[in-house]
């Protein structure tokens, strides 16, 4: 399996949402730091400490929450993303202005949580399939405002991103298929309105389905919910029929499932819990 190489979004796409978050924090000013007449020359030092063993993401965007709050930060990542530490080690170190600082530190430390949290939990779920071609993908499952962020992290762990939003590629999903009366003519339509070379991806839940997707030529079949009998039996029905046609499976996707869903020979194995069910990464910063 060949490694994942993360990729940020460029900072314009990321700092207006960074910028609110920081409003949403700060308000109209920090009473604390401001109560206490700090002068905006005096510096300091602090450094970041994971608090429990975990895969890091997000330092990047932590520097730059400190760089859009002063320039003068210095914020150095120790670790690089993606790298997996212990408890008790310093994962940044940072210089500058006492005032950002502290002004910054909430909403740094909170993505910086999040993302290392849901890297976790996916180098996890990656390392169960590591030797075998499936490939992990995340979902549409994210927070609201997150999802460059948390599908980032996916990446950092080791899993591909599936499409970003619904103009990335087109998927005719259950709901899809009955109000278009059937997959075959959901796709007739879609096919005339879709702009080149946007891929169509079919979901399908049993083998009738699957024959209906591939004789209207669908891009990707999905195989939802499949008991793993059932699902290798698609996967063979597909690659005899055309093997230029990649298979995703999905649902209730879990730790324990993973290796056997891999094992039918599904190209990609779709899950939203190492979003939805991961736990934040304990980090402080101290000064």
């Amino acid at each position: 399996m060949k490694p994942i190489t993360a990729f940020l979004p460029p900072w314009f796409v990321l700092d207006p949402l960074l910028k609110n978050w920081l409003l949403e924090d700060i308000g109209r000013g920090d009473r604390t730091s401001g109560g206490l007449g700090i002068p905006d020359d005096r510096l300091c030092q602090a450094r970041w400490v994971v608090k429990e063993a975990g895969v890091i993401a997000g330092l990047p965007v932590a520097e730059r929450v400190f760089f859009l709050l002063d320039p003068r930060v210095e914020f150095k990542p120790m670790v690089s993303e993606g790298q997996a530490c212990d408890r008790g080690e310093t994962i940044a170190s940072l210089q500058g202005p006492l005032s950002p600082l502290l002004m910054g530190e909430r909403v740094a430390l909170n993505l910086g949580m999040r993302l290392s949290g849901i890297a976790s939990l996916t180098r996890q779920y990656v390392a169960q399939i590591a030797d075998l071609p499936a490939r992990l993908v995340d979902t549409r499952k994210t927070t609201p405002g997150l999802r460059l962020l948390e599908k980032y992290a996916m990446q950092v762990g080791g899993a591909m991103n599936h499409r970003m939003g619904l103009d990335d590629g087109v998927l005719i999903k259950d709901n899809h298929i009955a109000a278009a009366g059937g997959i075959g003519a959901a796709m007739e339509q879609i096919r005339d309105r879709i702009p080149y070379p946007l891929t169509v991806e079919v979901e399908t839940e049993n083998l009738a389905q699957v024959q209906a997707a591939l004789a209207h030529q669908a891009d990707i079949i999905m195989l939802d919910n499949m008991p793993l009998e059932l699902m290798g039996e698609a996967v063979q029905l597909i690659r005899a029929e055309n093997k230029r046609i990649k298979i995703e499976a999905s649902g209730n996707i879990t730790l324990e499932t993973i290796r056997g869903v891999a094992e039918t020979g599904v190209d990609y194995i779709s899950s939203s819990a190492p979003i939805t069910r991961s736990t934040w990464l304990d980090l402080s910063m101290k000064i």
